[in-house]
C-alpha cells in the first residue's frame, strides 16, 4: 500500500480584503492525498486555486480550514523539506549559477567547499556543468529555469513544489524542459508537486493527474496515467492511444463538461 507523504483533509483557503470587506474562497474543502515518491500534478481553469493550492503546501498561506500535514506533521509555515520552484527564474543576476545553485546551503551555513561540491552534482544532473561559472543574463530561459531546479534540488527537499515553471519559455524548449524534468525526476525519485495549465504536459509528467473544477478549487477527478515512463519521450508518447484518450477526459473535466467524480482509473 501506498504511503501518502502529504495528506489533505477537508482543506478550505479564502482571501480577505478587510478595506474593502471582500472574501475570495480559493480552495474548497479539498480532499486528496499525495504519495511518497509520486509526480502528482495538478490543472484546472484559471481562477481554479492551483497556484494556490501550491503556497498552501509550501506554508506561504494559512488555510481556513481542514488539515494538511506533511509525514504526519501540520505545516504551519514554510521549511528547507519543502522546495518551490516557480514561472520567474528568481537567480540572483550578480551571483554565478554555481553560487546561485548553492545559495540555499550558503543560508543553512554549510562549508563552502561542500556547498560548491553539492552544487556542481546538480549542475551535472541538470546538464548545467559547463555554466557553473555563467551569470543568469548569460543563460537562455531553459537554462536558467534548469538553473532554478537544481538550486531547489540541492537543498534536497522532501517535496519539490512547482508552480507552472515551463510556462515563460518557447514552445520547443517547454517540450525540451518536460523531458529534461522527467529524466530529472527518474533520477532523484523527490516528491513532486507540479501545477500547469498544460493537460499534455499533466499526462506526459505525471503519475496522477488530480483536475480541480472551476474556482472555488474543488476536486473534480483524479486520473491515474497508467503510461510506462520509458515511453514518455515526445514523438512517441503523442502517438499513444492511451494518451490520446486521457488527454481527451482530461480536458473535458476542465471544460466541466461531465460530472466530477472521485477518481477514475486512466
Amino acid at each position: 500500500m501506498k504511503r501518502p507523504k502529504i495528506e489533505i483533509r477537508d482543506l478550505s483557503v479564502e482571501y480577505v480584503n478587510s478595506e474593502r470587506n471582500l472574501r475570495h474562497l480559493a480552495l474548497d474543502r479539498l480532499t486528496f492525498d499525495i504519495y511518497d515518491n509520486e509526480f502528482l500534478c495538478v490543472v484546472g481553469q484559471s481562477g481554479c486555486g492551483k497556484s494556490t493550492l501550491i503556497s498552501t503546501i509550501a506554508g506561504f498561506v494559512k488555510p481556513m480550514g481542514g488539515t494538511l500535514t506533511l509525514d504526519s506533521q501540520p505545516i504551519t509555515k514554510p521549511g528547507a523539506d519543502r522546495g518551490v520552484v516557480f514561472q520567474e527564474y528568481a537567480l540572483l543576476p550578480w551571483k554565478t549559477v554555481i553560487d546561485n545553485v548553492a545559495l540555499g546551503l550558503k543560508f543553512r551555513g554549510i562549508p563552502k567547499v561542500e556547498r560548491q561540491a553539492t552544487a556542481r552534482k546538480y549542475l551535472e544532473l541538470t546538464n548545467l556543468a559547463d555554466a557553473a561559472n555563467k551569470y543568469p543574463h548569460e543563460l537562455s530561459g531553459g537554462m536558467k529555469q534548469r538553473a532554478a531546479v537544481a538550486r531547489t534540488l540541492a537543498n534536497e527537499p522532501a517535496v519539490m513544489l512547482m508552480d507552472e515553471p515551463f510556462a515563460a519559455v518557447d514552445a520547443q524548449t517547454r517540450l525540451t524542459l518536460q523531458e529534461e524534468m522527467e529524466r530529472i525526476w527518474e533520477q532523484t525519485q523527490v516528491t513532486v508537486v507540479f501545477v500547469t495549465h498544460s493537460v499534455e504536459e499533466a499526462i506526459f509528467l505525471g503519475d496522477r493527474i488530480v483536475v480541480l473544477t472551476q474556482g472555488p478549487g474543488r476536486v473534480a477527478s483524479i486520473l491515474n496515467v497508467d503510461i510506462p515512463r520509458s515511453e514518455r519521450r515526445w514523438g512517441i508518447i503523442d502517438n499513444n492511444p492511451v494518451f490520446r484518450d486521457l488527454r481527451k477526459s482530461v480536458l473535458e473535466l476542465v471544460r466541466g463538461e461531465v460530472v466530477p467524480v472521485e477518481e477514475v482509473s486512466a
